[in-house]
């Protein structure tokens, strides 16, 4: 009995979602809608300056959201209160490394410029 109680409330628990996730006037929910999709992310740092990221965007939660840099394929956390602007590309789009890289690209690395 216990443990059907205990049951209970795990899936209770795990059923409660945050306002900002399922209501599309929020940025968050918004987002949701675009997983998979390739986006850029200009971020305000400080008073006055952006910086964007661009990736596929893998996961959004109440706070934050989930990149997979196309550059590096790295795994980028981000800030979503820091978000300004995302660009949300309307192109389909896929990633292969070989297409982003030139084809002297290990040799480019031992080049002076």
């Amino acid at each position: 009995m216990k443990g059907e109680l205990v049951m209970n409330n795990e899936q209770e628990n795990t059923q409660i979602m945050p306002e900002s996730l399922k209501n599309p006037i929020y940025t968050p929910a918004f987002l949701k809608k675009h997983i998979g999709d390739l986006v850029k992310v200009e971020f305000l740092i400080g008073t006055n300056s952006l910086q964007d990221r661009i990736g596929i965007l893998l996961e959004v939660g109440a706070s934050f959201i989930v990149l997979s840099s196309v550059q590096d394929n790295n795994i980028l956390y981000c800030d979503i209160f820091s978000i300004k602007f995302v660009t949300i590309s309307r192109q389909p789009f896929m990633y292969t490394p070989q297409s982003f890289m030139p084809s002297n690209f290990p040799f480019l690395l031992h080049q002076s410029f």
